[in-house]
């Protein structure tokens, strides 16, 4: 029923597009297409710059918004490709390949726990269905990429090096190579990510680097100033920025927070915990690194629990196993629920100082049961006379 749900969703959203209902507000989709346009006009440069990129959004769909392209150049050909595609049917070819690659890579994983994992993640496969975002592009490439380390193949760095796109989230991951000594995983996703921004360069020539540049800086300032929407994102930095704190007290708490839940990766391997687990950790670990996490982005929870979630029913009471779940559900399906209850009472134009960003809260607890569940057969071994050393590398 779920699955049914998001593709009578996706299925109004494209008839939204082609004019058969009303029309909706610019969305991340749109971002897309606009961009992949100026891709085929020659000025994808001009993306990068906010109020070029307002005067391109005001002439091509007579409208504006602020959604600032900050993406990495090899992203920029993803777009492209959707580009001469009307806007409704490239959306149905995007959201739906990508969605349809999450899932088959999702029940790969989880296999007889794909329903659960399903049903876990329904507040976030919404999300992604509504906003036409790229969370199931990176998901898919996640999950692709957690299937190689697990069975130790070197060409777990193809996917991981087509993060290129969003390399804040493979962060994880690539620390789980590289305290694994994956060196050929990791040679083969540095090689990767070096060809797609080599094959960007020679098709968007080498200017499109200055503009990328500037669209960052652009970025960093409108992350301080508060400009993005906070309710929409799940990281420490977004949750005290949006309770007023400094920015740089904000960044500097998620500085601390990254660092120590990657610390938990080689931690996890010097405990001898069985490698599904210290993957699926790194997988959700990534989330926690940027400050720039959005709940689309989610999707990388998903990839995480269908590995975990064998070993958390096996050891977690009825009482944590409806704690994981609801914890779940709040981080995902928080903006979702803001940004409904924010409109409701602002109207569409919700200002910054309205917006407070509560998903890192839940997201952290979640976390925190998460290890401490996992840590509990380990702890219980070690107590019988099992003495945790270090893990065998993963192969590389």
């Amino acid at each position: 029923m779920l699955l049914l749900s998001l593709a009578a969703v996706m299925l109004s959203k494209a008839l939204r597009y082609a004019g058969l209902l009303p029309a909706q507000d610019i969305t991340d989709f749109d971002a897309f297409h606009i961009a992949g346009r100026m891709v085929w006009r020659g000025d994808i440069a001009q993306a990068y710059h906010l109020p070029a990129l307002l005067t391109v959004q005001q002439a091509l769909t007579g409208e504006q918004a602020f959604l600032p392209w900050t993406y990495p150049p090899p992203f920029d050909l993803v777009v492209a490709a959707l580009a001469p595609l009307p806007i409704g049917l490239a959306y149905l070819v995007f959201v739906g390949s990508t969605l349809a690659a999450y899932l088959l890579v999702l029940r790969r994983i989880a296999g007889a726990q794909f329903a659960p994992v399903v049903v876990a993640l329904a507040p976030v496969l919404v999300v992604g269905v509504a906003g036409g975002q790229n969370g199931f592009l990176t998901g898919t490439l996640t999950g692709l990429t957690c299937l190689g380390l697990l069975s130790g193949r070197a060409l777990a760095g193809l996917p991981l090096g087509l993060m290129v796109i969003k390399p804040h989230l493979a962060v994880g991951l690539a620390v789980c190579a590289l305290v694994s000594r994956g060196w050929r995983c990791l040679a083969i996703a540095a090689a990767t990510a070096a060809l797609a921004l080599i094959l960007s360069t020679v098709v968007l020539g080498p200017a499109i680097w200055p503009a990328f540049l500037g669209g960052v800086d652009e970025a960093k300032t409108f992350l301080a100033a508060g400009a993005y929407p906070l309710f929409r994102m799940v990281s420490v930095y977004a949750c005290l920025r949006s309770l007023d704190l400094p920015a740089s007290v904000a960044l500097a708490a998620q500085v601390a927070t990254a660092a120590s839940v990657l610390g938990l990766i080689p931690l996890a391997l010097w405990r001898n915990l069985p490698r599904r687990q210290v993957v699926g950790l790194a997988a959700l670990a990534s989330l926690f690194v940027s400050p720039y996490a959005y709940d689309y982005d989610l999707t990388l929870y998903g990839v995480a629990l269908a590995l975990l979630l064998p070993d958390l029913l096996g050891r977690a009471s009825r009482r944590e196993e409806l704690a994981l779940l609801a914890l779940g559900w709040m981080v995902g399906g928080y903006g979702l629920t803001a940004g409904g209850l924010y409109e409701a009472r602002l109207g569409t134009e919700i200002t910054a100082s309205a917006e407070i960003s509560l998903a890192a809260l839940p997201f952290l607890l979640l976390f925190a049961l998460v290890w401490r569940i996992l840590r509990r057969e380990q702890a219980a071994t070690a107590a019988i006379g099992g003495k945790a050393g270090p893990a065998a590398p993963v192969p590389a």
